[in-house]
């Protein structure tokens, strides 16, 4: 019913008569220090071309609020100039028809050119662009406060079995091992990173993209279950509903030795003034090393009912895809360039490490997968579903075998 609801509304006048000054609406949900930053640099962008922006930034790390507020916008027939989507989301939303075209823009800047495939076809709907990507995030992360590691003499992990290791260690010399946000995408953060380390990336695919039964119900699922289950050991009793960049602020001050986190995190030591390899260290999470989880911001544009309106977001999706707005963005955001025609040396050693993996593995194509947690690989509703099982499973009692159980149960139920 809320589909034919929105469907009515797409084809219910998207074109008015009138014009007026060229304005471009924002839904969005960079709200930290570094994101907000990296957003205040495109709504300065499109004012410099002579248009207003009106910012609409809902707050939460995972975007559950913003969705909801433009599934209202746009039921009520008003639905932002842009808005922060990605995944399967922009085909959704292409589907029912509120999208606009960006393929006369895309055209003009060469975006098939610049752009790897594994992003622009996220963009597409169709075989049209309809959303523009600001970024490219590696999931996979884990970073580590050096000078907590070295007070405790303890090594930074590279494998699973270290990580456990090194968290006793840092446990019994009264550090918070690991320094966690209680929120479900947050712990599908974790769990995906997990499930990387022990299945690999065809294992990762065969779960969280084709939802493979006999990988679902797998001895390797229920060993990701095992381990994941092993985080709740090394957290501190504050994690519940705690938003992730306080939980990274805990790795900045040394309250916590390590943080499981996409870049997005950099932008938060970057904005603390620290410096990778000095201050903080970027390391792939542990047992992931040659491997790339993605997660693509972007922005996807909705139909407006005025030309000069049309014309503002047409210049807004130019400007995000211009190395000027690619660079500044990333290096606030700590995320790396969507194109990958960018010249990288303004960036630090954790982007280039970042670049150098996304590139690798998009060339070979081996290593490279949708994040989950994030919206990449599939569905709201069966990402909701596997969000409920995970959270539940590291909250109660549940065992790893009856959590595999479940959570193959729960993907078919959802699909």
């Amino acid at each position: 019913m809320f589909k034919k609801t929105l469907m009515a509304m797409a084809l219910g006048g998207t074109v008015a008569a009138t014009a007026q000054a060229g304005e471009v609406e924002v839904l969005h949900w960079w709200t930290s220090g570094g994101e907000a930053r990296s957003i205040a640099v495109l709504k300065e962008m499109v004012q410099d071309a002579g248009h207003t922006w009106k910012d609409f930034a809902v707050a939460g790390g995972g975007g559950e609020n913003a969705y909801t507020v433009l599934r209202s916008r746009a039921v009520s027939g008003n639905p932002p100039a842009a808005a922060q989507i990605k995944g399967l989301e922009i085909q959704e939303w292409g589907d029912l028809g509120f999208l606009a075209s960006l393929e006369d823009v895309a055209n003009e800047n060469n975006w098939d050119q610049v752009l790897p495939e594994v992003v622009s076809d996220v963009m597409k709907h169709d075989g049209d662009y309809v959303a523009a990507p600001v970024n490219v995030h590696r999931v996979n992360w884990m970073w580590a406060n050096p000078d907590v590691f070295e007070n405790a003499g303890v090594e930074m992990p590279t494998t699973l079995d270290e990580l456990w290791d090194a968290a006793d260690q840092l446990k019994a010399a009264g550090v918070t091992p690991i320094a966690h946000g209680g929120q479900p995408w947050q712990d599908a953060t974790t769990f995906e990173s997990i499930v990387l380390a022990v299945g690999g990336a065809d294992f990762f695919a065969d779960v969280f993209v084709d939802h493979d039964a006999e990988a679902l119900e797998s001895d390797t699922m229920t060993q990701a279950f095992r381990e994941f289950k092993k985080v709740k050991d090394y957290i501190d009793r504050g994690a519940p509903g705690r938003d992730w960049n306080v939980a990274t602020s805990m790795v900045i001050r040394g309250e916590a030795a390590m943080q499981f986190m996409g870049d997005w995190a950099k932008g938060e030591f970057t904005a603390a003034n620290m410096t990778p390899g000095e201050d903080y260290a970027c390391l792939p999470f542990p047992g992931t090393q040659g491997e790339f989880t993605f997660n693509i911001d972007s922005l996807a544009m909705f139909k407006q009912r005025t030309a000069s309106n049309s014309e503002a977001q047409m210049k807004m999706a130019e400007l995000v895809l211009s190395p000027e707005f690619q660079e500044t963005f990333n290096l606030n955001k700590g995320s790396i360039p969507a194109r990958t025609d960018m010249d990288m040396s303004a960036f630090d050693s954790c982007a280039l490490a970042s670049m150098d993996t996304f590139k690798q593995t998009a060339n070979s194509g081996e290593g490279l997968v949708p994040s989950m947690a994030h919206g990449m690989s599939t569905t709201s509703t069966v990402q909701g579903a596997i969000y409920d099982t995970v959270t539940e499973f590291f909250n109660s009692d549940m065992s790893a075998e009856d959590a595999t159980t479940r959570l193959a149960r729960a993907i078919r139920a959802a699909q």
